[in-house]
């Protein structure tokens, strides 16, 4: 009944297991050797990262229901260019999870380089600053700005999703870190035991 939206949905599930295979690099080394095994997994990499924001982006603006809440429709902000309206109270609840979810992925890119985020290999332990709070900010914000902008188009079905698209991030999550504790080893245990994943820390710490 809505192939976009079942499109973009089944599109970001097809690429978690590729970015799984973009994190395995030190198994592609091994294979291909390390400057190839690196353009493989950089390659990898590049693909599911983008793959998946586009497939995101795809759930937000797919035709879908509207999410309406019959009290608070009006007033509206109206765009001719598209013909869409926004209802003011969207707006208002929208900006908040937008603004935090861009400052936590922004901090993210910051502290590791766009490389990084792009490629998905690191090579130290960044511990400093958003990520002595939360060892993932960008899917953290990315999730944060998910449900702001859900709220912003209206897009009922993406609000309603929220929950697939918060596993999705988790299985991700989940997967960096296991390649992380074969490369880093006591080192990202250490982090890991000091700094949570996904619900950040009102206090910093210090750590070594």
């Amino acid at each position: 009944m809505y192939p976009w939206f079942i499109f973009s949905i089944l599109g970001m599930c097809l690429m978690v297991p590729l970015h799984f295979l973009s994190v395995e690099h030190l198994k592609f080394q091994k294979k291909f050797g390390t400057d190839k095994g690196n353009k493989i997994t950089g390659i990898l990499g590049l693909t599911s990262g983008w793959g998946f924001f586009i497939f995101w982006f795809g759930i937000w603006i797919s035709p879908q229901p509207r999410l309406i809440i019959p009290f608070m429709q009006d007033p509206s902000f109206f765009i001719p260019i598209i013909n869409f309206s926004i209802p003011i109270f969207y707006l208002i609840i929208s900006i908040p999870f937008i603004l935090i979810g861009a400052w936590f992925g922004i901090g993210s890119v910051r502290e590791t380089s766009l490389k990084v985020a792009e490629t998905h290999r690191t090579e130290r332990i960044v511990s400093t600053k958003i990520y002595s709070l939360i060892r993932h900010p960008q899917y953290f914000g990315g999730m944060l700005a998910h449900i702001g902008i859900s709220i912003l188009l209206s897009s009922l079905f993406s609000l309603i999703f929220t929950p697939i698209v918060i596993l999705l991030n988790f299985l991700v999550a989940w997967k960096e870190e296991k390649e992380l504790i074969k490369e880093f080893g006591e080192n990202y245990k250490n982090y890991k035991e000091k700094v949570p994943m996904f619900i950040p820390k009102l206090k910093k710490r210090k750590h070594n």
